[in-house]
């Protein structure tokens, strides 16, 4: 058995369904081929290993994507850092969970990939996707899926996450209904050499000096003030990076 295959946990292979993203799809509707309806595989089975226990024969109208792009991406799959396979690949970010064909036609078959640290996947940018332990701003160990942003002495991740809000029943004739939707949020973490530790970073000066070893905290607020810096956007960390990683 060749790596590819004992990487890959499990596969499935959908059925067509010619419903839409915000439109009504019951569970022997679920398609495979990306675009609008893929939307609702990760709400209504979650992720792949588990969809035999998650089927609903209830009808979902949801708003939204659970995946950060409904079409599959070209991508290359790594195991411990060696090339594995081209693929093609999307990611369900309610479910955390990345999802690869070895062609990008409907009829191919889904697999999802393991929760395996030792697997990576090149994204077509370069950056690359991988799962990762990381701490969140309340203090709590996570697992789930970053992409590598920067990587040096502090190395910059970006993390894609959506929420599912439950559809809301009209309260009188004064008040619509408001249907079950996917909200996407994006989180950033920082990984400081020699702490063996992501953590998250609040976009804020404040936030990212409380992250810099004690050593550098002084040149690093020398910086951002001659510099006028206030950290609010991934570019203005960007900037910053430039100035901790030379």
């Amino acid at each position: 058995m060749n790596k590819i295959t004992s990487i890959i946990l499990f596969c499935f292979l959908a059925s067509h369904g010619n419903a839409q993203t915000s439109g009504t799809l019951a569970n022997n509707q679920i398609g495979s081929g990306g675009g609008n309806n893929a939307a609702l595989i990760g709400y209504l089975l979650g992720d792949i290993k588990s969809s035999n226990e998650k089927k609903s024969s209830e009808e979902i109208k949801i708003q939204g994507s659970a995946y950060t792009s409904d079409v599959f991406l070209p991508g290359a799959l790594y195991f411990k850092g060696d090339f594995e396979s081209n693929i093609f690949y999307r990611y369900n970010a309610y479910a955390e969970e990345l999802e690869i064909k070895d062609a990008n036609l409907p009829s191919a078959p889904i697999r999802g990939l393991n929760r395996d640290k030792n697997i990576s996947v090149i994204q077509p940018d370069n950056k690359v996707i991988s799962f990762k332990t990381f701490i969140d701003k309340k203090g709590l160990t996570q697992n789930g899926y970053l992409t590598t942003l920067n990587k040096g002495r502090y190395t910059f991740y970006k993390r894609y996450d959506v929420k599912y809000t439950q559809p809301q029943s009209a309260m009188n004739s004064f008040v619509p209904a408001t249907p079950a939707r996917f909200t996407k949020f994006t989180e950033y973490y920082l990984e400081v050499e020699g702490r063996n530790r992501i953590d998250e970073l609040e976009l804020s000066n404040r936030k990212l000096l409380k992250l810099v070893p004690s050593d550098q905290k002084e040149s690093l607020k020398q910086y951002l003030k001659e510099n006028s810096i206030k950290i609010r956007t991934e570019n203005d960390v960007y900037q910053v990076l430039r100035f901790l990683n030379n």
